[in-house]
């Protein structure tokens, strides 16, 4: 089964969808207003939904307002907090590297239950073994700077010595639609998102390889932003893991077991990766 109607839908959302939410979130009588930006993994729609809730939680607890901003696409994500904007960000791991060379961003929190990996996956009934038979295949990919699920999957087939063509379709959902639709021979994602879709949608796709694992997504700071309240808003995910109230809403951000996290011990690592060359500019 083909769902192309459900492939329409998701990169239809991906162009209607508003990105900013415009009520204040969390403690309304709070003195300022921050954004939050998150990285659009998933349709606009569906990062509102699962955050939204989440962020009026936080906010309550931490005595701040939030509001909610999802650009369109990763390279739009990736203009705005390399431009300083977001006062607060969930990112990509080498956005969190990107983020801290350029403004000082400082990671808080990231989930300490799951590791994060790229995968390369295929359809189910393919008859590909290996990565080289992938060689001049055109694989899908969400972004050119997705960390996991496009930066370190080039990165692994460019060393397998495989010549492909990349396609970019904007989220992770896309990617996995996109080999089922036939559209590509293979796709890069991640295992955080690939777990969370729908049995129907795994059973018609296999893993082909699996990178090795790293820190998963941080929510960061912008310096600009007093550290009383950077430390409130860390404590108040650190808080939320535990109240049964409000642990669903960070498992369905992918942030089950928040834990404190640092750059130089959780992050700066990744520069050692040497992904510098696979950087696409979100001025191209």
């Amino acid at each position: 089964m083909r769902p192309l109607q459900s492939i329409g839908l998701v990169l239809l959302a991906v162009f209607i969808s508003p990105s900013v939410f415009g009520e204040c979130l969390g403690d309304k009588s709070a003195k300022n207003t921050r954004s939050v930006y998150i990285v659009p993994q998933l349709t606009v729609s569906q990062t509102f939904t699962l955050w939204a809730p989440l962020l009026e939680q936080l906010g309550i607890q931490s005595k701040q307002c939030f509001e909610l901003v999802v650009p369109a696409t990763i390279p739009l994500f990736e203009k705005e907090i390399l431009s300083g904007k977001p006062d607060f960000a969930f990112v990509n791991p080498y956005h969190a590297v990107m983020a801290f060379n350029a403004r000082k961003y400082i990671p808080l929190i990231a989930d300490g239950k799951n590791k994060l990996s790229g995968i390369i996956l295929i359809r189910a009934d393919s008859k590909i073994s290996n990565l080289k038979d992938l060689n001049g295949s055109t694989i899908a990919f969400p972004a050119p700077n997705s960390f996991a699920a496009s930066l370190l999957t080039r990165s692994y087939l460019t060393q397998s010595g495989v010549a492909f063509t990349a396609r970019y379709v904007n989220t992770h959902q896309n990617v996995y639609r996109s080999i089922i639709a036939g559209d590509v021979q293979a796709g890069g994602g991640v295992n955080n998102t690939f777990n969370r879709e729908s049995d129907e949608i795994k059973s018609q796709l296999k893993i082909l390889y699996e990178t090795p694992s790293f820190m998963p997504h941080p929510f960061v700071a912008n310096p600009r932003i007093p550290l009383g309240e950077q430390n409130d808003v860390k404590n108040a995910f650190l808080l939320m893991k535990s109240n049964p109230s409000t642990a669903g809403l960070l498992n369905k951000v992918q942030i089950p077991d928040p834990i404190e996290v640092n750059y130089k011990k959780d992050y700066l690592p990744l520069t050692k990766l040497k992904l510098e060359k696979f950087i696409v500019s979100s001025e191209n």
